[in-house]
C-alpha cells in the first residue's frame, strides 16, 4: 500500500473543482467555484507558487466549453496557503483545513484583505428595488415585506405607510341608517331590540381601525354627512431593510450611481484606468460584453450614417463609472491591443506584507490583451513596461 505522504487529488462536483492536499496530521482543500469565476485572473498573479494559470476564459464564460474553468489550478503546486482566497475579489475560493474554513496566510503571517466600503444609510433608503434589478452580481439584500395582490398571505395595503386614523360619528347628524356598515367591513351598525317606548332607532356606530384603509367611501356615502375620517401620516416609508452582501459585491458601484436617495456608498477596490481600442476590435464578437462580471462593457447604439461625419464608428465601449478593472475582458478578448488595463492602486486593510508589496507590483502592471496561446487551453497576456 502506498502510504507516502503528500497525496494529491484534483474533482470536480457539480460547479465545484475540489483540489486536495493530504498530509500525515491534516488534510487541506482548495474549492474553486467554476460558476462565481470570472477569469479575472487575480488569483493567478497572486500565486505565491505559480500553481495557478488562466484557462480559456472567453470559451468557458460564454459555455461554448464545458470541460474546464475559467482557471486551471495544480493541486500538486499548490502550497495552500489561501493567497488566491484572499484576493479573490468574487469570493471564488475557498480553503478549507480539516473540514474547517481557513486562511493560514492571513492566521499566520497577518496577510492583508480588501478594505470594502459598502454602505447603505437606513434612514435615507426608500426601499425601492433599483439597487436590487440593477446590481450584476446579486450582492442587495432586500427584506420588505411583501403587500396583497403579489403574493398569498401578504400584508394589507393599509399597513404600508404608517399613520394614525381617527373616526367620529355626529350623533346629533347619524340616523343609524346603516348604509356605511353595508359598505365597509370596518363598520358595524348595532342597533338596540326596536321598542314602542322608545318609538325611535337607538344603536351605536361601531368601528374597528385595524380593517379600516380610511378610503373615505363611509364618508362620501353617508347622507346624513355625520361621518368624519381623518388619517394622519407618521411614516411614508416602507418596513423593511435593504443591505449588501460583501461576500458577493465586486464594487461596481451600480447601486451607488443609480440609487435616487442617494443613501448607498460604495468604493472600488482597484484604481486605475482601462481604455478600448475600438478600431482594432472585430465587430461582433462581444465576448468581452459577455464575461464582463460589472456589465460595464457594452456594444454602442449604431448612429445613422448623417451623424458620423466621415468618423468610424465605434464597435465596443466600455463605461469606466461601473468597470472595477478586475481583468477579466482582457483575459477573454480573442484580439491583440484591444483592450489596455492599468491599475495603479489597491484598496487593502492590515499591513501590507513584502509578499502582498510583491503582488500589488504585479497587479498594477499594465497589461493588454494577447492573441498568441503557447500551451493548450491557456491563454497569456501582453504585459507591457510600468508607466
Amino acid at each position: 500500500m502506498d502510504t507516502f505522504f503528500p497525496k494529491f487529488s484534483k474533482k470536480r462536483e457539480g460547479v465545484n473543482v475540489i483540489m486536495e492536499q493530504k498530509l500525515l496530521t491534516s488534510v487541506s482543500n482548495l474549492i474553486l467555484n467554476g460558476q462565481t469565476c470570472t477569469g479575472c485572473g487575480i488569483c493567478a498573479e497572486s500565486c505565491p507558487e505559480e500553481a495557478i494559470s488562466l484557462g480559456l476564459v472567453g470559451a468557458v464564460r460564454r459555455g461554448v466549453v464545458d470541460y474546464a474553468e475559467p482557471v486551471n489550478i495544480d493541486e500538486k503546486k499548490c502550497s495552500y496557503c489561501g493567497v488566491c482566497v484572499v484576493m479573490c475579489p468574487f469570493n471564488s475560493l475557498t480553503l478549507k483545513v480539516d473540514g474547517e474554513e481557513a486562511l493560514p496566510i492571513v492566521e499566520r503571517e497577518g496577510f492583508p484583505e480588501y478594505d470594502m466600503v459598502t454602505k447603505i444609510d437606513q434612514d435615507k433608503c426608500v426601499k425601492c428595488t433599483i439597487c436590487e434589478d440593477v446590481c450584476p452580481r446579486d450582492a442587495i439584500s432586500r427584506e420588505v415585506p411583501a403587500f396583497e395582490g403579489t403574493v398569498e398571505g401578504a400584508l394589507e395595503k393599509q399597513t404600508v405607510i404608517a399613520g394614525k386614523t381617527t373616526f367620529t360619528v355626529d350623533d346629533e347628524k347619524c340616523t343609524r341608517c346603516g348604509i356605511c356598515s353595508e359598505l365597509c367591513p370596518a363598520i358595524d351598525v348595532k342597533r338596540k331590540p326596536f321598542s314602542a317606548e322608545f318609538g325611535a332607532i337607538v344603536g351605536d356606530v361601531v368601528w374597528d381601525e385595524k380593517q379600516c384603509d380610511a378610503c373615505q367611501v363611509c364618508v362620501e356615502a353617508c347622507p346624513e354627512e355625520a361621518i368624519t375620517v381623518e388619517r394622519a401620516v407618521e411614516s411614508a416609508k416602507l418596513s423593511g431593510k435593504v443591505e449588501i452582501l460583501e461576500e458577493n459585491c465586486c464594487t461596481c458601484t451600480w447601486c451607488e450611481i443609480n440609487c435616487p436617495a442617494e443613501a448607498i456608498t460604495v468604493e472600488k477596490i482597484f484604481e486605475g484606468d482601462i481604455e478600448f481600442n475600438a478600431d482594432k476590435c472585430p465587430a461582433g464578437c462581444s465576448t468581452c460584453v459577455e464575461v464582463c462580471p460589472a456589465n460595464a462593457i457594452y456594444l454602442p447604439t449604431p448612429k445613422a450614417a448623417k451623424d458620423l461625419k466621415g468618423e468610424n464608428e465605434p464597435v465596443i465601449a466600455v463605461n469606466k463609472d461601473f468597470c472595477i478593472l478586475c481583468g477579466a475582458c482582457v483575459n477573454a478578448c480573442p484580439g491583440e491591443d484591444i483592450i489596455t488595463l492599468t491599475r495603479t492602486n489597491i484598496r487593502v486593510k492590515g499591513k501590507e506584507t513584502d509578499l502582498f508589496l510583491k503582488i500589488k507590483d504585479k497587479l498594477c502592471t499594465p497589461r493588454t490583451s494577447m492573441v498568441k496561446e503557447a500551451a493548450k487551453d491557456e491563454v497569456e497576456l501582453k504585459m507591457m513596461e510600468t508607466a
